[in-house]
């Protein structure tokens, strides 16, 4: 299927790459259905994109690369809900934002999809040692400036 977005123009996405949220996510409830980006090989930022508004899209990552010690406790009815059987076949990711000097993810409100069925939910935790914009990374300062010197 093709897919318009703003950010890459019409992207070729295979339907077997449809991710559901039937509740949609936090703010945009009535987008439900998006995919992943991978804006290169080896990254560990992707971008969730709708497929139906072009200019909706997050980038999101997998917080156990940044947390080795971050879970996400799932309820037995968001297990029923995203049709889990086993915690296995669920992938994590969070929405990423560029706050000021650093990269934030929201690990109080992560995104679990089931990677077998491709269906998604936007898990709100109560746990409050993570926040909505906890700093993933510091970005470094500007890169230096080319400079023309005699010959």
């Amino acid at each position: 299927m093709q897919v318009q977005t703003t950010r890459f123009g019409v992207v070729e996405i295979p339907e077997d790459r449809v991710i559901t949220f039937p509740k949609g996510l936090l703010g945009f409830t009535t987008q439900k259905r998006y995919c992943l980006l991978e804006p290169g090989n080896e990254t560990a930022f992707f971008w969730l994109q709708s497929l139906e508004e072009p200019g909706l899209a997050f980038v999101v990552t997998d917080p156990s690369l940044f947390f080795t010690d971050y879970t996400v406790p799932i309820k037995p009815e968001q297990m029923t809900d995203l049709r889990l059987d086993k915690l296995e076949d669920a992938q994590v990711f969070v929405i990423v934002n560029k706050v000021e000097g650093s990269l934030t993810g929201n690990l109080q409100g992560p995104l679990v999809i089931n990677t077998l069925t491709r269906e998604g939910e936007q898990i709100v935790l109560a746990d409050r040692r993570w926040t909505t914009r906890h700093t993933l990374m510091k970005l470094g300062g500007e890169a230096p400036r080319a400079q023309a010197i005699p010959a």
